[in-house]
């Protein structure tokens, strides 16, 4: 591209992606989508104790502040004038968690992130509140099962156990929201007069909101993160009989309609590769997983469920811990390595399973995206488990992609068109399947079975001495050790 070229090159939209393990600030041309530039900083994840998982709500601002001045600087050194970027969209980790001081700026404690599981308890304590202690006893109206997953129960436990989040409601200076609340508040001011707002879409995901009415729910609102598989059922609210969540897809427009999706959320599945890296020290860099998984070719019977954090859909089990089984002395790092990937396709079929009995219509081809989508093993890996094809853009950023068409198309902005008659053609990488079924489903079986063996380890059952239970297999196993 001349120089020239770049300078004229007209409006651009920019976009912030949130995510769980890094921030990315992208920039687009609003007329053809390219994706000019971009900049992306790791996240530090917390975990003070098992099962809890917080971020630094601070360092999340400050790695937006660094990813759009980086990418700045890019744009200046391509000749191309950042006074063109004339709106900025916002993609986040939907259910992290985050209250701070309206009149400090500060945060109050740290963003308690989606998968964190400290929620537990709260969750039977409002479980028992409910008639037949129905998890999906407030389902028709916000989409959701009662789960550690969502905000509000995150926002129970801050309530009753940080003493100056409770001291600041008291005084009226707390503010709640997830990511994108606490980013677009602080970035359009603070506590200067700062916006505290969010979508319809991340309402949906507190447990808080009507999807119906598209409301604040005030009978809800008294209760004081992976990969993700959507599918758009279109303007009908449809709700799952096989373990998804109903969520609102968007609303592009204060007087446009609200779209709907089905959803499965799992949660831990780039995660998964970040833990053999920094937890197992089995990798050195997150790349290196495809490498090793290709060397071999096959988990040779290992199978790895990543239950870190309980099981999410379509099991909505949060006593799951993850287990390595079926290892032999032959089974070696690229064995686990493969393990790994092949976890993130099973969960994928898992999810693809349950939307395909929820609409009727079985899916013909997997859309995906993301970054682990550059990892080719993993994407032939998905096609083989699922029997379909996988069909990835060359530009598999579209996620953020989305976020700045709906900044450049909104009220005001008016830069971006969604008409599908002006949208650009998308080139797209598709993967076939390679096995034959039967071999597939004898891989998902023993996956299955592998997931039946990670589910009720963690119990909360207590002996009368105060100490946990042990069953008779358990002081059997303490015998042969001992």
């Amino acid at each position: 591209m001349a120089a020239s070229d770049r300078m004229m090159l007209g409006p651009l939209v920019g976009s912030i992606d949130q995510g769980t393990s890094s921030t990315r600030f992208l920039v687009f041309n609003a007329k053809t989508s390219e994706l000019l530039s971009h900049h992306q900083v790791e996240i530090m994840q917390k975990f003070p104790k098992e099962g809890w998982v917080e971020q630094d709500p601070k360092e999340i601002l400050s790695s937006v502040h660094e990813c759009v001045e980086k990418t700045c600087e890019k744009l200046q050194q391509l000749n191309i004038d950042i006074t063109n970027i004339k709106a900025i969209g916002v993609s986040n980790q939907r259910e992290t968690t985050v209250v701070w001081d309206k009149t400090t700026g500060e945060p109050l404690y740290n963003a308690i992130v989606w998968l964190d599981l400290r929620t537990q308890a709260t969750v039977e304590r409002l479980l028992k509140k409910i008639p037949g202690k129905n998890k999906s006893f407030f389902k028709f109206r916000t989409g959701l099962p009662l789960s550690t997953y969502f905000s509000a129960v995150k926002l129970r436990w801050l309530l009753d156990n940080v003493e100056e989040i409770k001291q600041a409601v008291g005084d009226g200076r707390a503010m709640f929201g997830t990511i994108d609340s606490w980013l677009i508040w602080s970035l359009t001011g603070g506590k200067n007069g700062g916006v505290h707002c969010t979508d319809v879409t991340n309402a949906s995901r507190t447990m808080l909101f009507n999807i119906h009415s598209l409301e604040w729910d005030p009978e809800l609102c008294r209760y004081g993160t992976g990969c993700f598989l959507l599918c758009n059922t279109g303007q009908k609210s449809v709700f799952s009989e096989h373990g998804l969540l109903t969520t609102i897809a968007y609303k592009l427009g204060r007087d446009k309609p609200v779209c709907y999706a089905l959803e499965g959320s799992v949660a831990i599945a780039g995660a998964v590769v970040r833990w053999l890296r920094d937890n197992l020290g089995i990798l050195k860099t997150s790349q290196e997983v495809e490498k090793l998984a290709a060397e071999v070719g096959t988990s040779y019977g290992c199978y790895f469920v990543p239950a870190f954090s309980g099981l999410y859909a379509p099991y909505w089990e949060p006593s799951a811990r993850g287990i390595i089984c079926g290892l032999t002395q032959f089974t070696n790092k690229n064995h686990i390595a493969f393990a790994a990937l092949e976890a993130v396709c099973f969960q994928t079929r898992e999810l693809l399973d349950a939307i395909n009995k929820d609409c009727g219509v079985p899916l013909n081809q997997l859309q995906v995206d993301g970054g682990m989508t550059n990892n080719k093993v993993l994407m032939q890996l998905q096609s083989d488990i699922l029997c379909i094809p996988v069909v990835k853009p060359s530009m598999p950023e579209t996620t953020a992609l989305g976020a700045a068409m709906a900044a450049g198309a909104a009220e005001g902005v008016g830069i971006w068109s969604l008409n599908p008659g002006d949208l650009t053609a998308v080139t797209c990488e598709r993967f076939e399947p390679q096995i034959n079924p039967e071999e597939s489903e004898f891989r998902f079986a023993r996956w299955k079975k592998a997931v039946m063996k990670s589910m009720d380890w963690v119990t909360s059952d207590i002996s009368s001495n105060g100490k946990p239970e042990i069953d008779a297999s358990q002081v059997l196993v303490i015998s042969l050790l001992t």
